[in-house]
């Protein structure tokens, strides 16, 4: 008997299959292709069905982000409370930006735009990583990819609402007493969740694509910072600015998020200090809305268009 095996024949199909093209054979024999992309609504209920995946993954990295450190989970905290107290000394006393804030009042609402601006800052630069550093997970596991930007998102939005309470100690110590604008703090987190998310979700498939785009983010984020106004009223800045900029500056989704947060935490200081208003333009609200629910479609259909792409080569 032969030892030497025979050569795999790769002819064309003969018998009742000849002349078939092989999407044909594929269709007559029930075949797909592997980690092809399901339908957009298929799709959504994958990511659905998993959301509990989804938590419990944002949780585990959240968890085990602190744990060589002695401090452990005081970092959440302590890490925005430093670059406040940064900001602070740099704009508010050498550069005297707290001028015309009452009393401690300027740390409040200083606090407020760094911890806001800094949970779209990481969802961003965690999102641009979100595949390029999970390809073990990605090539071993099947499952909606779309998973993982989300949960880095749900690792920001964690951090955000641990901080949180160092944050409203901060407005009280400033001597801002609660009230019902308190309530808008939830609105106005959700649609910045939005937003982030479907930020998170295109840079997520442009750094699977291209990873040294994750050199480049830190210093678009940087910039994006300092034009947002984190550390100063970027309405009073612009007001002599040319109309298409102020309108540009309006429209910033950083400066929205910003402006709805510290309105909600402390209105009486917010209107003080906006030289072209005089309260809440209630257009923010809109912008505020269709800058969420407007990128997260976008970001997510972006997204699920590379499904197939993610894990390969």
């Amino acid at each position: 008997m032969s030892t030497v095996s025979e050569p795999v024949s790769l002819s064309a199909p003969t018998g009742a299959d000849a002349g078939l093209t092989p999407k044909q054979l594929a269709d007559k024999y029930g075949l797909s292709v592997s980690g092809a992309r399901p339908g957009l609504v298929a799709y959504t209920r994958q990511l659905w069905a998993r959301r509990h995946f989804i938590w419990a993954f944002a949780t585990a990295r959240l968890v085990a982000q602190y744990t060589d450190a002695k401090l452990g989970q005081l970092w959440q905290v302590v890490t925005p409370l430093l670059n406040c107290g940064v900001f602070y000394l740099v704009f508010g006393v050498i550069l005297a930006n707290k001028q015309g804030f009452p009393g401690h009042t300027y740390i409040a609402w200083l606090c407020i735009g760094v911890f806001v601006f800094q949970f779209t800052q990481n969802a961003v630069q965690s999102g641009t990583r979100a595949i390029s550093d999970n390809l073990g997970l990605i090539r071993a596991l099947h499952f909606p990819r779309a998973s993982l930007p989300i949960a880095f998102t749900v690792i920001q939005l964690q951090q955000l609402l641990i901080s949180m309470v160092v944050l409203v100690v901060t407005v009280l110590s400033a001597g801002i007493a609660p009230g019902r604008t308190w309530l808008l703090i939830i609105p106005a987190l959700i649609l910045q969740t939005l937003f982030n998310t479907g930020v998170s979700l295109v840079f997520a498939r442009i750094g699977a694509r291209t990873s040294d785009i994750s050199q480049l983010i830190p210093f678009v984020m940087r910039a994006w910072m300092f034009l947002s106004g984190v550390m100063f009223s970027i309405q009073e800045k612009s007001q002599h600015w040319d109309p298409i900029i102020q309108k540009i500056v309006a429209a910033n989704p950083a400066s929205v998020y910003m402006d709805l947060l510290r309105h909600a935490f402390a209105p009486v200081i917010y209107d003080t200090h906006q030289s072209a208003y005089q309260k809440l333009p209630p257009h923010l609200w809109a912008y505020g809305l269709a800058w969420g629910v407007g990128m997260f479609v976008i970001g997510y259909v972006f997204f699920w268009k590379a499904e197939e792409e993610y894990g390969r080569g």
